[in-house]
């Protein structure tokens, strides 16, 4: 039988995105609240622009008085998701389990604690992938959809990733699988789970992937045809370090 996890640490990154935190970090303060698991929750602020931390600690004190242990990480400048994640993470170098979930929503607060029981259930790192199944539905735009499958290919072909879904805001990892790559990481921006994922399957750990329910929320961050040249010139940096 599995050891009950010493602490599972979930971090939520958050870029000038105060207003739809509102919304999720209020559903995952209750999930989370009603759940027996050990988790600490981290809002990780990656360099918002001037008047989000007061609009952050307020949030952070409104989420605190429904799930108490919950604290607020703001990183001294924008580097990206991939860095203030890792950031957030190496504040609790014991920790038995590392997990992140976007700040949107697009997977729910119940999606993200179930994907959780089942990486302990099965004592395995999990991912969330968006995947349309005979219980979980996908929503999302034409554009997205077509971007995601692009990123999809050019993983494959050019870092051989077996994955599904590289880049679905719903991950939960093995705390000492991912330490023992931790320091060979350096892709600070929307290819770090590529990175991620490439590095430890080359160090030989395993996950599992499982559907979840995925919705695009109104007013991301992330624009397909801009961040998309981005990315792709991050999995070719990523190729050539692996090499």
């Amino acid at each position: 039988m599995t050891a009950p996890p010493h602490l599972i640490l979930l971090v939520t990154p958050v870029w000038n995105d105060s207003a739809r935190l509102a919304v999720f970090g209020e559903t995952l303060a209750k999930a989370l609240n009603a759940s027996p698991l050990p988790i600490r929750w981290i809002i990780a602020d990656d360099g918002s622009k001037a008047g989000e931390h007061a609009r952050l600690t307020e949030l952070s004190t409104t989420f605190a008085r429904v799930f108490p242990h919950v604290q607020l990480h703001f990183a001294a400048a924008h580097h990206g998701k991939g860095a203030v994640v890792r950031e957030a993470w190496s504040l609790a170098p014991d920790a038995d389990w590392l997990a992140f979930v976007d700040a949107d929503g697009s997977v729910t607060a119940a999606g993200m604690l179930e994907l959780i029981a089942q990486a302990l259930a099965a004592d395995t790192s999990v991912l969330g992938i968006r995947k349309r199944t005979a219980t979980t539905q996908v929503v999302e735009s034409i554009w997205r959809g077509l971007a995601h499958r692009g990123f999809l290919l050019a993983a494959h072909l050019l870092l051989d990733l077996q994955c599904e879904d590289p880049q679905c805001g719903a991950k939960i990892f093995k705390g000492a699988d991912y330490r023992r790559i931790a320091h060979r990481l350096t892709e600070n921006g929307l290819a770090f789970d590529s990175e991620l994922l490439t590095t430890l399957k080359r160090d030989g750990a395993t996950w599992a992937e499982i559907p979840v329910n995925w919705i695009q929320k109104k007013g991301g961050k992330v624009h397909p045809l801009r961040d998309g040249w981005g990315m792709f010139a991050a999995l070719l940096r990523i190729r050539k370090r692996l090499r």
